[in-house]
């Protein structure tokens, strides 16, 4: 997917309004990469295919309303930012990172977003619970449900963006996960997956 058509992939799906919102997060982020590694260099020509798309798709494998969405290691806001901006959802920023927290807290701000909560916390140390839990390059399947199972009520989605290896992680799973968790194609890569299960007990 070009540039152009994440924008127009955007576009259509969340309208003018929400898209302008999303480009400033996205001005704010790379004036914020100067000062800290948020993203890598070479993902910056690639933002809106790389970072945002890959963040918002994941909308359209969330439950039919949820009410709570928790983003573990939620970095520079990736997803859990574009989350907030495109939905409405309340999501809550799980982030140990001082400087990122710092970001975090910044943007939302900035962005006038109402329905965001910032955590500096790992994981383990977040209240709450979850309708929705996602982790952009946190830890391996195994270790993010352990460490997410306190979020987690019994009808809790897990949508984990995965690299290539997404399918080859699930068949690796124990037997006890393997049949909840299933592969969905992502719409910014053919190589990369996202992995989502429903229900998972630690």
């Amino acid at each position: 997917m070009t540039e152009e058509d994440a924008i127009i992939w955007c576009r259509e799906r969340f309208g003018e309004t929400k898209l302008a919102v999303l480009d400033r997060f996205r001005s704010l982020l790379l004036e914020e990469n100067e000062r800290q590694n948020l993203i890598s260099p070479s993902s910056r020509d690639t933002i809106w295919n790389r970072h945002l798309v890959d963040s918002a798709q994941l909308l359209h494998h969330s439950t039919a309303r949820p009410q709570t969405w928790f983003d573990i290691g939620s970095g520079p806001g990736l997803p859990g930012l574009v989350v907030a901006i495109l939905s409405g959802v309340y999501v809550t920023l799980v982030e140990p990172r001082a400087r990122r927290v710092a970001f975090l807290e910044s943007s939302a701000a900035k962005l006038g977003l109402t329905n965001v909560t910032v955590v500096k916390s790992k994981a383990e140390g977040a209240v709450g619970r979850a309708d929705i839990v996602t982790a952009r390059a946190v830890a391996d399947i195994p270790a993010l449900v352990t460490m997410t199972g306190h979020l987690r009520h019994s009808r809790t989605r897990l949508i984990l963006p995965r690299g290539k290896n997404g399918g080859s992680e699930v068949k690796a799973l124990p037997a006890k996960w393997r049949d909840m968790f299933h592969v969905e194609q992502s719409v910014t890569d053919p190589a990369s997956v996202i992995v989502i299960a429903d229900g998972v007990e630690a």
